[in-house]
This record gives C-alpha cells, sequence and structure tokens, in this order.
C-alpha cells in the first residue's frame, strides 16, 4: 500500500508503455472525404487552406501527431500539414496534423474534383490516379 498519491502515482508511470512508440504502430483511418492540404490557424476560428481564407466549423475537431485533440489558439501561425475535411457549409470540420510517414503517402487529393476522379483503397489509406 502506497503512503502517499505522488507514490502511487509515480509507481503507476514507471510501468505505463511509452506514448510514442504506441503511437507509430497505429495507422489513423482517413474518410475518402479527406483532403491534404497546408493549413494555418490565423485567428480563430479564422484559418487559411493552401493559402485560401477559411473558417472552421462550429464543433471542429483538431486532432494532432499522437491522434489527441489540440486546441485551435495553441497553433496560431503555425504551418501545418493536414488531411482535412469540409462540412456542407464549406467550413472547415474535421483536422488530422500529419506524422511524417502519414504527410509521405502521396498522391493524395487536395481539391474535391481531384477526389471525385482518383480511387481510394480505405483498407491501405492510399489514393490512386485514373
Amino acid at each position: 500500500m502506497y503512503r502517499c498519491a505522488r507514490a502511487a502515482l509515480a509507481a503507476a508511470l514507471i510501468t505505463l508503455p511509452a506514448w510514442p512508440a504506441y503511437a507509430q504502430s497505429v495507422q489513423r483511418p482517413f474518410p475518402a472525404t479527406a483532403l491534404r492540404g497546408e493549413l494555418v490557424v490565423q485567428a480563430p476560428p479564422v484559418v487559411t487552406v493552401n493559402r485560401q481564407p477559411a473558417r472552421l466549423a462550429p464543433g471542429a475537431r483538431i486532432r494532432g501527431t499522437n491522434n489527441m485533440l489540440e486546441m485551435s489558439a495553441a497553433l496560431v501561425g503555425v504551418k501545418l500539414v493536414v488531411n482535412y475535411t469540409i462540412d456542407d457549409s464549406g467550413d472547415v470540420k474535421d483536422v488530422w496534423i500529419l506524422t511524417q510517414d502519414e504527410a509521405g503517402k502521396w498522391p493524395w487529393p487536395s481539391t474535391p474534383l481531384e477526389a471525385r476522379t482518383w480511387f481510394f483503397d480505405p483498407v491501405a489509406q492510399v489514393w490512386a490516379k485514373p
């Protein structure tokens, strides 16, 4: 039995696996509607996507490379390579900040026209041009 919460917490942390090793072994599934781009948060909810002005949708989610939620205010001014989806009103809905391995999967559509004309394999998470 531990005498204090600090000792119990220290013992628990020693037995936990390292997060980065876990995060690198998990392949995140991106939807077929996800587009690739460069996102810069200006002043939330205002962002730029591929140097074009855009807005984050109400309830938009930004997931970091570890798949944890990130706050848009913490990302102001940082250029991020992302996959993102757009809602029916044209606002950015879901954002995934890409790891180097994910960003290396090429080709990936950057426009809705490319996404409609290319072929997506959801299991392998790769796109193929016709």
